[in-house]
C-alpha cells in the first residue's frame, strides 16, 4: 500500500472505474449449502476465492462478513487472511466487516490488527461502532490515517433495535446525527475525499443531514432486504461525498459459477449508472 495515497483517493478512483457498487462477502451457511459447498472451513475458503475471481475488475470493492469467519476458529480467521490477501492482489479494495468498538488500549489493539501495514489481518478500511462515544475511536482513526486507511462509523442501521441509541436525543442532538457530525469534522479540508465514513441503512428514511460529511457513505440493504436504486437516489440526494451501496445475497446467489457472478455485477452496475451517488467532492470524474 502507498503511504502517499489516502483511502479517500483510492476510493474515488476506484469508483470511477467500476462504479460505486459495494459487494458483501457472506458465506453463511446456507449460501455454502446452495453453492454446494460444506459448512466447513474448505468450503469457506472455495467460496471466498471464487467470489474474489469472478468480482475483480467488475466492482470498487468488496466487503467481508468477519462472523462468518469466525465462526469457524483459526482455520476460518486463516481463510479470511488468505481471501484479504486474495482481494488485495486482485486489485479490489477491501472494507471488512467488524464493526469493533471499545475503548483505550484495546481499541489500539483492534487498531493494529486492522489497520497496520503487515497485519494479517489488514484491510483498506473496516466498520467500526461508534456507541462508547466517538473520541474512543481515536486508537483507529490514528492508525488508519498513518496507514492511509479508511474506517466507516455506525451512524443509522436499519434494525429496528437500532432507534433506541441511534435518534435518543444528547445535547448536541440526536446521537446518529452527532456521529455524522463528528465524522464530517475529521474529513474537514480532506480532497477528494475524507478517510472516514458513515454506515447508513438504504431501507430507511434515516432523516440525517450528510451534506458535510465529505466521506462515504455505505448503504447497505440493496436488493434482498427491499432497498432499489430508486431509494439510493431519494434518500441520498444531499449528500457531500460517495454513496456505497452494498449487495449481498441478491450478487451472491447467481454463484457458484464464475460467470453467472460476474454477469449479475455487470446486472447491478447497469442498475446503478446514471443515479446520482455522489456529491461535488466525491464525484468519480
Amino acid at each position: 500500500m502507498s503511504a502517499s495515497a489516502s483511502f479517500g483517493e483510492r476510493l474515488v478512483a476506484a469508483v470511477a472505474l467500476y462504479g460505486p457498487l459495494c459487494a458483501g462477502i457472506d458465506p453463511h451457511r446456507e449460501l455454502l449449502a446452495a453453492w454446494g459447498l460444506g459448512d466447513d472451513p474448505r468450503g469457506l475458503e472455495r467460496f471466498s476465492r471464487a467470489v474474489v475471481a469472478a468480482l475483480a475488475g467488475q466492482v470498487a470493492l468488496v466487503k467481508p462478513q468477519s462472523a462468518f469467519y469466525e465462526r469457524h476458529g483459526s482455520a476460518g480467521i486463516a481463510a479470511l487472511e488468505r481471501t484479504l490477501a486474495d482481494a488485495r492482489d486482485a486489485g479490489l479494495l477491501t472494507l471488512l466487516d467488524v464493526k469493533r468498538g471499545d475503548i483505550g488500549s484495546t481499541m489500539g489493539g483492534y487498531a493494529d490488527a486492522y489497520l497496520t501495514d503487515g497485519a494479517p489481518l489488514a484491510a483498506d478500511a473496516v466498520t467500526l461502532s461508534p456507541y462508547l462515544g466517538f473520541g474512543s475511536l481515536r486508537p483507529a482513526l490514528d492508525a488508519a490515517q498513518a496507514s492511509g486507511r479508511g474506517v466507516f462509523v455506525l451512524a443509522r442501521t436499519s434494525n429496528p433495535d437500532g432507534a433506541e441509541v441511534q435518534l435518543a436525543r444528547s445535547e448536541a442532538g440526536r446521537v446518529a446525527q452527532v456521529m455524522v457530525d463528528a465524522a464530517a469534522a475529521v474529513n474537514a479540508g480532506r480532497t477528494p475525499l475524507g478517510d472516514v465514513g458513515v454506515v447508513v441503512g438504504a431501507t430507511i428514511d434515516h432523516g440525517l443531514a450528510l451534506k458535510d460529511l465529505n466521506g462515504p457513505v455505505l448503504a447497505p440493504g440493496l436488493g434482498a432486504q427491499g432497498a432499489t436504486p430508486a431509494d439510493l437516489r431519494e434518500r441520498f440526494s444531499q449528500v457531500n461525498g460517495l454513496i456505497l451501496p452494498a449487495v449481498s445475497r441478491s450478487l451472491l446467489g447467481a454463484g457458484p459459477d464464475e460467470t453467472a457472478l460476474r454477469e449479475a455485477a455487470a446486472r447491478w452496475r447497469e442498475e446503478l449508472a446514471g443515479i446520482p451517488l455522489s456529491g461535488s467532492n466525491g464525484a468519480p470524474g
